[in-house]
């Protein structure tokens, strides 16, 4: 299978039509169905149904799709580091936690460009598990993880530099019962229901639940920050987030600090052998809540 046949594909996706893609991509109509037929032919399976707007994937071309997206995408990302290789400029792929990449991450690539003004750079945002094996495989270039449950692996083959400890607050609605108070007593929660979206920050829950005294009422609907904070917006229940979070929150919250809080290590993960990286561990140091 050829990258021309992965992007052909990609490209029939996005727009709808063999016609569409045929004016993105620079192929002739003819040539472009005959890219995709090859595809189909190797993978042994109907990509696309015909219909009378266009064209739309088959449950084969729909599982296929996000690896094709990937596929495509690092091809593109490959040339242009190489291009950037061949031309001295600075590089930096770097993953991130999602809410270290709301607002850490910005201020300290903001401080590199400071120095390196021709810096070009990439936010990769995931959970710490997935971070990990992209420094691993070199996907990117280094990682802003957490040791929040599941935490990471220890491995000869990384680095884990420990940035600060990151404390975990209570958002709420903003007409809450608490919303007035400079600190809260994780007991006075017991009756919430508490909107989560992932693992880490339910097993930080649950340790600062049973600590107080209780067994929190889960609603575990959240995908993400975003729709977790929304829902609390709501008045669907309260959520547990990281004080990372707090300068990028909507204004129509009220945040509850813990008079006995749970807190979270926020760390630099990079490659044992890389030794590029001094300016950025810098920027991450200095750009960190005070």
């Amino acid at each position: 299978m050829s990258l021309t046949q992965w992007t052909a594909f990609v490209e029939v996706c996005r727009a709808g039509t063999f016609r569409a893609a045929a004016e993105v991509t620079g192929f002739t109509q003819p040539a472009l169905s005959r890219q995709v037929a090859a595809l189909e032919r190797d993978l042994g399976v109907s990509l696309f149904v015909r219909n009378s707007r266009g064209v739309s994937p088959t449950p084969a071309g729909e599982a296929l799709l996000p690896h094709a997206r990937l596929v495509v995408n690092e091809a593109r990302r490959g040339a242009d580091a190489a291009r950037q290789a061949r031309e001295g400029q600075p590089r930096l792929v770097l993953g991130a936690v999602p809410s270290a990449a709301a607002s850490l991450v910005p201020r300290a690539i903001q401080s590199m460009m400071m120095s390196e003004p021709n810096l070009e750079w990439t936010i990769v945002s995931g959970l710490t598990p997935r971070l990990v094996e992209m420094v691993l495989s070199q996907e990117i270039d280094a990682a802003v993880v957490t040791d929040a449950p599941p935490g990471f692996p220890a491995t000869k083959e990384l680095v884990a530099t420990h940035l600060f400890d990151d404390e975990m607050v209570i958002v709420a609605p903003l007409e809450h019962r608490l919303g007035n108070r400079s600190l809260v007593n994780m007991a006075d929660l017991a009756g919430e229901i508490w909107i989560e979206d992932n693992a880490g920050s339910e097993s930080l829950l649950r340790q600062l639940a049973v600590r107080a005294g209780f067994e929190p009422r889960l609603h575990r609907s959240a995908q993400d920050l975003p729709t977790k904070t929304g829902l609390v917006a709501a008045s669907l229940g309260v959520a547990l987030i990281p004080q990372l979070l707090v300068p990028s929150l909507r204004s129509d919250l009220a945040l509850l600090r813990l008079e006995q809080p749970a807190y979270r290590g926020i760390y630099l993960l990079t490659r044992r052998e890389d030794r590029s990286l001094d300016t950025l561990r810098t920027a991450l140091l200095t750009s960190r809540p005070a």
